[in-house]
């Protein structure tokens, strides 16, 4: 074994696959409810689409964590986990009339609702069933996030949300209809935000919003800030769980929350970011002219953050104690960009060694594909293999 991984028992496994560490899981969990239980009208959901390993759910659930889902799959993902069906939250900006009829018909907790045609719709489909559904607004703020651009959602531009503007008329607009109601503000600014600054300019405006409301007599029975805490990606065992005691912090100093009001989390990737690793074999070491290519066997189907937003993983060689030497590390789809790294720092490597691509517990497994007609990786967590930390 080197470090965390038990390279002898994953000799027989077909690679690459993804190995999930449920003790460090465990202790995130744990760490979560400890945090956010200091505070009586805080509740987390666990974001489904960060990844949906039905193992993965399992843990979340046994911790008490609601859902929050952004699809008909992921609710039914839910569900068959044993997620209480008045703890699921559903968000997203295109929710068809079949996922819409599927969260009315198990009485989930929440739609947070995009715009007005949405809204329409669900109101709809509820009086077909005979049924009230409760529906959340989904305000954008127009707060930026230090954050990739391909994952900052609460910008102005941003496809996602009603504008500020238009939050008084839906409200009333959803207050007239007689199969909604009328429960809350949901808000998401971005994920892997590291910077509690963000959060607390988050805060502001629904202070601000909040005000405003009141002042036309509209009361909030509750709020929803989504999640975007990240997770370290360059030094992943320097602090494996996230600082949810600043994160949850944050929101009690700065939000003033109304003593009738709950506030709801959405968190995803610092649930399970860093529990999670790809790991995969070494196919070839190619001299190229000016540099050496690591040939993986996994590729950006396999984990497609890398192709997709530029993103840092941490590269390990768990087989080799070799000397350092200088690779770019590359996967076997026929595609340029199915690069992991570049110029990457790695022990010695040859053909068959375990590479393990750190940190891929979010947004990995969940977003892999069979282009190329290749095989989705399969999923294993530290139980199956026998391992006790």
């Amino acid at each position: 074994m080197k470090g965390i991984f038990p390279v002898d028992k994953f000799m027989e496994i077909e690679t690459p696959f993804y190995f999930y560490d449920t003790s460090l899981l465990s202790k995130t969990l744990e760490e979560i409810n400890r945090e956010a239980g200091r505070h009586d009208n805080f509740r987390v959901h666990y974001a489904v689409k960060a990844n949906a390993n039905p193992k993965i759910l399992n843990v979340i659930r046994h911790y008490g964590l609601g859902a929050d889902c952004v699809s008909g799959g992921e609710i039914k993902a839910a569900l068959r986990s044993g997620f209480p069906h008045d703890r699921i939250v559903f968000a997203g900006v295109g929710k068809s009339d079949w996922e819409i009829a599927l969260g009315i018909d198990n009485d989930i907790q929440c739609f947070n609702v995009e715009s007005i045609p949405e809204l329409e719709v669900i109101d709809e489909i509820a009086r077909a069933k005979g049924k009230i559904a409760n529906v959340a607004f989904r305000i954008n703020p127009d707060v930026g996030a230090h954050t990739h651009a391909n994952i900052t959602t609460g910008l102005a531009e941003n496809k996602f949300g009603i504008p500020m503007e238009e939050m008084e008329p839906v409200i009333r607009l959803a207050v007239n209809m007689k199969n909604v109601k009328f429960r809350g503000l949901h808000f998401h600014i971005g994920s892997q935000i590291l910077d509690m600054g963000d959060f607390e300019a988050l805060c502001n405006r629904i202070n601000d919003l909040q005000q405003q409301l009141e002042r036309h007599h509209i009361i909030v029975e509750s709020l929803n800030v989504g999640g975007g805490l990240g997770i370290d990606y360059h030094e992943p065992d320097r602090a494996p769980v996230p600082d949810f005691k600043g994160y949850f912090n944050t929101y009690a100093r700065f939000l003033k929350l109304r003593h009738h009001q709950t506030l709801h989390f959405e968190l995803g990737r610092a649930v399970v970011g860093q529990c999670g690793s790809l790991i995969t074999r070494v196919l070839y070491v190619k001299d190229g002219v000016s540099k050496k290519f690591l040939i993986l066997d996994a590729g950006m189907t396999d984990l497609i953050r890398p192709a997709l937003y530029q993103a840092y993983h941490k590269i390990e060689n768990i087989s080799s104690d070799g000397p350092m030497e200088t690779y770019d590390v590359v996967g076997p789809i026929c595609e340029s960009s199915d690069v992991f790294a570049k110029a990457a720092d790695l022990n010695c490597s040859r053909r068959g060694d375990f590479i393990a691509i750190r940190s891929a517990g979010a947004y990995g497994e969940i977003m892999a594909s069979q282009y190329n007609c290749r095989k989705l990786p399969d999923g294993y967590v530290s139980e199956e293999l026998n391992i006790d930390y």
